[in-house]
């Protein structure tokens, strides 16, 4: 499993304040970069697995949810985690 306890702990510590504080919208954000760096990883070995294909264009979306919010809600949040993750626009 790529996605272990451990990891997802660290990701949260580092970016939602606390390893505890998983619903922080930093820390969700950066748990599905995470996960998309991952799929796209694998997509790259396996072009023709559509099922994952799917899944990574879900989170790809639920991502830009929550980035729209942090950006409609709180613009000095939003610039900072997306200086922090490398996400493009």
């Amino acid at each position: 499993m790529y996605l272990t306890k451990e990891t997802k702990a660290e990701i949260f510590a580092q970016h939602g304040g606390k390893a505890e504080n998983t619903g922080s919208a930093e820390g969700q954000i950066a748990l599905f970069t995470f996960r998309i760096n991952h799929l796209t990883e694998h997509l790259k070995k396996n072009r023709h697995d559509y099922n994952t294909e799917r899944s990574l264009v879900k989170l790809v979306g639920k991502r830009r949810s929550l980035l729209d919010y942090l950006k409609k809600t709180e613009i000095n949040r939003y610039r900072e985690i997306i200086k922090v993750l490398g996400i493009r626009k």
